[in-house]
């Protein structure tokens, strides 16, 4: 591959997978497999480190098949809501084929995971473990969007035969029995209620029965995940600005998608704080760039394409969004930041790909790739200044449903 055949080996010398603030727990690293769940494993990574302090825990992994069960159900309803207000929409055009196109696929967004767990809360792994179509999702995820498709080419046809948008929802039910059971047959029923038994690092046994997910959710994980705001860096648009895009969610009735639009500069600085207080941060890239695997590494010089090709790359960040060569594909978290002078020089990731990938499941970021290829970051209202949480008073800016800032991290 050009990352071993054209690597420059002065990015590794330069940048150890050393940091002078790095988060005191390192849990055990997860892995997403054949599936694009990583949205789900990052927020579920990010919650589990406050549970793991407050519980003197060696290990914990949250049930990431327990969130993906409900997003497939949610997103299911999502798109039969979404043809019923695009009835009237012509089939062939724009809107309606981007909303057929994927209608269940893995990916999703920050706001999208919150959404899923204050509605349905959280177990632990043992509680609803992994399946075959849970680490190898794409049988039923095609099974899934051929009923779905068919189910809005019938709605389309009952609505063309005069029936009202209300009499065409009343089909929605039977249709979303049907996609249940094929959720319910490939993941299984998750539990209503669990005990959830453990030793602690002292050896000490501790055992809490009869837990619903939401209880679990609100005593134990004690995360506010509607407390906290997502931030996006896109220099195509106006900085201490709020945007949605159309159509992008996965619960009807959920609070909308939406962000605000800071300068990289001001989204390090937050980011780099809540490090150094000893907490983790829930971030979207686009991983794909300048990224060495096995060496679990990301540099803008990583790949010396100059050197065998003569050439260099001249777009911009803003370019690179606006001509379809890069957009945020992948979550992970930010677990740690290495500050030189007064100045961040690179960051530490846990990623979800399993421990065999790059520095045993972690990743080194130099700071210059965070600059190009960083698009969000997720951090609580007490972690902002008051005029960046004040732009959330602001009418949204609507943006299109292919929009780059729409896109989901898989």
């Amino acid at each position: 591959s050009y990352s071993n055949a054209l690597e420059n080996r002065e990015v590794y010398l330069k940048h150890p997978p050393v940091f002078s603030n790095k988060l005191e727990i390192d849990a055990p690293i997860t892995d997403q497999k054949s599936s694009g769940r990583c949205w789900i494993f990052a927020g579920l990574n990010m919650l589990r480190q406050r549970m793991m302090k407050e519980h003197n825990l060696e290990e914990l992994e949250l049930s990431q098949p327990f969130v993906f069960f409900y997003d497939k159900l949610e997103k299911s309803n999502w798109f039969l809501e979404n043809v019923l207000k695009t009835l009237d929409e012509d089939l062939d055009g724009r809107v309606v084929q981007y909303l057929l196109k994927d209608p269940v696929g893995d990916g999703g967004q920050w706001d999208m995971f919150v959404a899923l767990v204050e509605k349905y809360g959280v177990v632990p792994k043992e509680a609803y473990p992994e399946t075959y179509h849970t680490s190898s999702s794409g049988q039923m995820d095609g099974l899934v969007t051929t009923k779905l498709r068919e189910y809005a080419k019938t709605m389309r046809a009952e609505h063309a035969k005069g029936r009202s948008i209300e009499e065409v929802r009343g089909l929605k039910d039977q249709m979303l029995k049907e996609i249940h059971r094929i959720i319910s047959v490939s993941l299984g029923q998750p539990p209503k209620k669990f005990n959830w038994a453990f030793y602690n690092k002292d050896k000490k046994f501790h055992e809490f029965r009869d837990i619903t997910p939401l209880q679990f959710y609100k005593d134990h994980v004690k995360q506010d995940c509607k407390n906290m705001v997502s931030l996006i860096h896109d220099p195509r648009n106006a900085y201490m600005k709020k945007y949605t895009v159309k159509y992008l969610g996965n619960v009807h009735g959920a609070e909308q998608v939406h962000y605000i639009n800071l300068s990289v500069d001001q989204i390090k600085e937050y980011a780099a704080n809540v490090i150094k207080s000893g907490r983790p941060v829930w971030f979207g890239c686009d991983v794909g760039k300048f990224h060495s695997r096995n060496k679990g590494m990301m540099d803008t010089e990583l790949i010396d394409y100059k050197a065998a090709f003569d050439f260099g790359f001249g777009m911009t960040k803003a370019e690179r969004l606006q001509y379809g060569e890069s957009l945020m594909t992948h979550a992970m978290v930010l677990t740690g930041v290495h500050i030189e002078d007064g100045e961040i020089v690179r960051w530490r990731i846990e990623n979800s790909w399993g421990d065999s990938y790059g520095n045993k499941g972690y990743l080194t970021m130099t700071d210059r790739w965070f600059d190009e290829f960083v698009y969000q970051i997720v951090l609580e209202k007490d972690d902002l200044p008051r005029e960046v949480l004040d732009v959330l008073e602001q009418d949204a800016v609507v943006l299109p449903p292919w929009d780059p800032m729409g896109a989901l991290a898989k």
